[in-house]
């Protein structure tokens, strides 16, 4: 049971450098490209939303936008109800990147269960889930614990 841990964040880094190669050979940064995902998904938010979505510091997500808009990926827009933000959103070349970028997560998700079951696909996204909520129970408690004050 111990290892589990271990297992777990041996297969995310490894799918991490996987999905960091493929993009690479789209012409962006692991990062960047899970910036743009998130862009597609809820495109127009201020840059601290992004920041806390990708769990980076903002200065962090800052320096890799502004690497961005120089290569012309990002644009930035002010935010009509707070003058000292920015608003983010894709550019045309973005945009033409979208397909490849979605072609080339399709084929590492295809790769990576290709080696499994309809049936253990199944069993295996139900016991993460499991697993996932678990973490999440478990961290809150122990945050509660930590936000508690103590007598005595």
């Amino acid at each position: 049971m111990s290892d589990i841990g271990y297992l777990l964040a041996d297969c995310a880094r490894h799918m991490r450098r996987m999905f960091d190669e493929r993009m690479r050979g789209i012409g962006v940064t692991g990062p960047q490209a899970r910036l743009l995902m998130m862009l597609g998904a809820h495109e127009g938010e201020q840059q601290a939303y992004y920041a806390n979505l990708l769990e980076v510091e903002p200065i962090t997500l800052c320096r890799m936008v502004d690497r961005m808009v120089e290569a012309g990926l990002i644009e930035r827009h002010a935010d009509p109800k707070d003058r000292r933000a920015r608003l983010l959103s894709r550019s045309p070349r973005a945009l033409a990147m979208a397909p490849a970028l979605q072609a080339e997560i399709k084929a590492l998700v295809e790769d990576v269960e290709s080696g499994f079951t309809p049936d253990e696909l199944k069993t295996l996204r139900s016991l993460l889930l499991r697993l996932s909520e678990k973490l999440v129970v478990t961290q809150d408690k122990s945050t509660e614990n930590r936000n508690t004050p103590t007598h005595g």
